[in-house]
């Protein structure tokens, strides 16, 4: 009866496979999972024309002295985070010391909001001057991990500015430098329409033919800052089918967390990446990139740590709950705009990633069969797992001598499971 019952199979399973094919390549093509590569903690927005050579390493030296003046013992940061006295003295040495060697992960130069519009002339001399900085630090060794510009969008005020800003860039960095480094990262800002990211991606192509560049060589980031880009008015996600217009070009979704509120109605008092507004935003393009190696970012606190010495604590006090609250949430990338916010930035995130350590090395050690535990993870759940130890590699908040030792893998095997598809044959 049994091998009755199976006569045939082999033609159902042919014809189910047949009839699912163009879903399947549809999945790989939309949903081709993470690409594996290093995403920054944060975007350090500085208007273009302030854009100098070693920038960063400057940056790095504001911030240590910050720490020095207004919180020089564990006791005063835990005062002020909130944060144990003991997370904070086993964070800080680890982030004094990425202050010192790479205090920015990821810098832009604005030619947007942060800049203005000082009219053509001063424009292109500060485009100029943008791309020869960048072009020093890549010569003298000193160059973030990822570096790049927010020109104006496609509205049509701004675009012809825009492009012809991403023109100018893009020919001095080449001259410059010989070729497109790999890190280098465009933001398009003030999306109100699916035509606009196609637009880009057509502004793309034409500027690979006229730079001799490969086809699908320039990528950008979405800035999700209208209403427009959340919803269609047919009430479908614009930010779903932005993703798709990009044609694989695009690379990360940014929360723009003032242009949004204030799209919304929300006034100056209660705009915040905390606000209701925002995480419906940020749960639709969570949603939409999910799956799609497409990173995430949030906004960042416009409170800066400055002035006296109750004003930078109260200030890193709410950049220390804003970043954590991002964190637990999903989105592990940020905004920050002035020095003094780096240290909170890395302490936050660090303490985040070293609370998560523990716990995350036990079970995925007990799924990789080394221990037992009594916790059985599913595959999905151990590529999360293996995520949250891999992230905390890259950024400088664990060391890899104590992941490989309370996993029992070494960090090759953590990272090849982190970047594995979800779904994938184990």
């Amino acid at each position: 009866m049994a091998s009755d019952s199976l006569a045939g199979l082999t033609d159902l399973v042919t014809e189910l496979d047949t009839r699912l094919a163009e879903a399947d390549a549809r999945l790989d093509r939309e949903y081709p999972g993470t690409s594996g590569g290093r995403q920054p903690v944060h975007s350090v927005y500085v208007p273009a024309d302030r854009i100098q050579p070693g920038l960063a390493a400057a940056w790095g030296e504001e911030a240590i002295a910050s720490l020095d003046e207004y919180a020089p013992r564990a006791a005063d940061l835990a005062g002020i985070t909130g944060l144990s006295e003991a997370a904070v003295a086993d964070a800080i040495p680890l982030v004094r010391a990425k202050l010192a060697r790479e205090p920015i992960e990821d810098l832009r130069a604005d030619f947007e909001d942060g800049y203005g519009s000082p009219g053509d002339e001063a424009e292109d001399a500060h485009v100029l001057a943008t791309a020869n900085a960048f072009v020093s630090d890549l010569k003298q060794g000193t160059a973030t991990p990822y570096f790049g510009i927010r020109m104006k969008g496609m509205e049509a005020a701004g675009r012809h500015r825009g492009v012809r800003t991403l023109t100018l860039f893009l020919q001095t960095l080449l001259e410059g430098h010989g070729s497109l480094p790999d890190n280098l990262v465009l933001t398009l800002p003030k999306i109100t329409s699916v035509e606009q990211v196609e637009a880009m991606v057509w502004v793309s192509e034409r500027l690979e033919e006229r730079f001799g560049l490969p086809a699908g060589r320039l990528r950008f980031e979405l800035q999700i800052e209208t209403p427009q880009s959340i919803l269609l008015t047919d009430g479908t996600v614009a930010v779903s089918r932005m993703i798709q217009a990009g044609q694989g070009r695009v690379t990360a979704l940014h929360y723009g967390t003032y242009d949004y509120s204030a799209a919304c109605g929300i006034t100056a008092a209660h705009q915040s990446l905390a606000h209701p507004a925002a995480d419906y935003a940020k749960a639709v393009m969570q949603v939409a990139a999910a799956g799609t190696g497409v990173w995430l970012s949030d906004g960042g606190s416009n409170i800066l740590p400055t002035g006296s010495t109750e004003d930078v604590r109260s200030a890193w006090n709410l950049h220390a709950g804003l970043v954590r609250r991002s964190l637990e949430r999903g989105f592990y990338q940020g905004w920050d705009l002035h020095p003094n916010q780096l240290p909170i930035r890395y302490l936050a995130t660090y303490a985040f990633y070293r609370e998560a350590f523990a716990p995350a090395a036990a079970r995925l050690r007990a799924y990789l069969g080394q221990a037992g535990g009594n916790v059985m993870d599913e595959p999905a759940t151990a590529q999360a797992l293996a995520s949250v130890l891999a992230s905390g590699l890259r950024c400088g908040a664990l060391e890899e001598s104590e992941v490989v030792t309370a996993a029992s893998a070494d960090a090759g095997t953590i990272v090849a499971l982190a970047t594995r598809r979800v779904g994938q044959e184990q």
